[in-house]
């Protein structure tokens, strides 16, 4: 199972009686856009662009492409997750709008009003940098810690509402990560808006997942320090338990060497279904990246980010659909050995507004 999960490629298995059908976009590293697969592999579209991935592609209800790409020559071009812009393209691939901000990174999401939810970073003051507890002493960024803001942004690029981490969480209480460098806090890596108009989001280098009261800022809940380790994709279900993706990156300065996802209630902050873990540490393991979405049938599908492999299972954690990156790599590696990662992906059923075109 090691070697064909290295070496073949497309679409590994295939349940067509238990799988939920659709469309699954995904966004490779080494690529430079996104990709539109049906249940076979087979590409119904994919979006070039002059960019590579900052991290994210989404298909919106238009049938267009909200992609964030990174520019190489960035002010933190260097750091996980960089971007500077976030672009949208028509089903055709022009784009149709742009927004630029240098210290974008990792997510965003676009709201009902039109306007889109973007994360960013910005410079935390050396007062609140020096109360920072964890990370590697003296691994600063020429001597600055870099924190994370949420801005919301009209369709014109005007700021609407701004969140700033440091104005609203305490340094001593939300530790950083042990062994990763000072050069960042808390790296948000996830920010969903919910129906109560709060933000659900990702703190990866503190090991948690937050709801962020929109009207006062505050924290409202939390969760994840002593379970999670620099996790990924959080979402709110339909039921109001969260589903998060763990990555399993060295919580208490060791590596796991395992990923989990987990559904967890908020209301009692316990874990009511999980796949993966220790038992499945040679089957299931992406240290970075990833993702995981809760299927209209109660599947759930996964992106095991390092290795490019996406797959769906049922509740019982029974495989459905498998599917490994198989596009050619513009890095010299011979493919049997080569993983083609991939950021993240996501299912469309053939309902969605956005494949009336398909």
């Amino acid at each position: 199972m090691s070697y064909a999960r290295t070496s073949l490629k497309g679409v590994m298995y295939y349940d067509s009686r238990r799988a939920y059908n659709g469309l699954t976009l995904f966004t490779p590293v080494e690529g430079r856009g996104a990709w539109l697969i049906d249940m076979l592999g087979r590409t119904l579209n994919c979006w070039q662009t002059p960019y590579a991935p900052g991290c994210d592609g989404r298909l919106l209800p238009t049938g267009s492409l909200l992609y964030a790409a990174k520019i190489p020559d960035g002010p933190l071009s260097d750091l996980e997750g960089a971007g500077g812009i976030l672009m949208e393209l028509d089903w055709d691939g022009r784009i149709v709008w742009k927004y630029e901000d240098p210290y974008l990174h990792d997510s965003f999401c676009r709201l009902g009003n039109g306007n889109t939810m973007v994360t960013r970073w910005v410079e935390v003051p050396q007062e609140i940098a020096s109360k920072v507890i964890g990370g590697d002493p003296g691994t600063e960024r020429d001597g600055i810690m870099w924190g994370d803001a949420i801005r919301e942004i009209t369709p014109s690029g005007k700021v609407a509402w701004e969140w700033i981490a440091h104005e609203h969480l305490n340094p001593e209480g939300n530790i950083g990560c042990l062994v990763c460098p000072r050069s960042e806090w808390t790296h948000l890596n996830a920010c969903e808006v919910l129906e109560d108009d709060n933000i659900l989001a990702s703190f990866m280098k503190t090991n948690t997942i937050a709801i962020i009261e929109k009207r006062t800022g505050n924290i409202k809940w939390q969760w994840g320090p002593g379970e999670l380790a620099h996790q990924h994709s959080p979402t709110m279900l339909d039921n109001g338990n969260i589903l998060v993706f763990d990555n399993g990156f060295h919580p208490y300065g060791f590596p796991w060497g395992f990923s989990r996802v987990l559904e967890v209630d908020p209301k009692t902050k316990a874990i009511v279904w999980a796949y993966g873990g220790r038992e499945a540490t040679t089957e299931f393991y992406s240290a970075t990246m990833s993702n995981c979405q809760r299927l209209p049938n109660r599947n759930t599908l996964i992106c095991e980010g390092n290795t490019g492999r996406i797959f769906e299972v049922d509740l019982k954690g029974k495989l459905v659909w498998e599917f490994s990156n198989n596009l050619p790599s513009d890095k010299p590696y011979p493919a049997q050995i080569r993983s083609h990662m991939v950021y993240s992906a996501y299912r469309y059923g053939m309902d969605y507004p956005g494949l009336k075109k398909v």
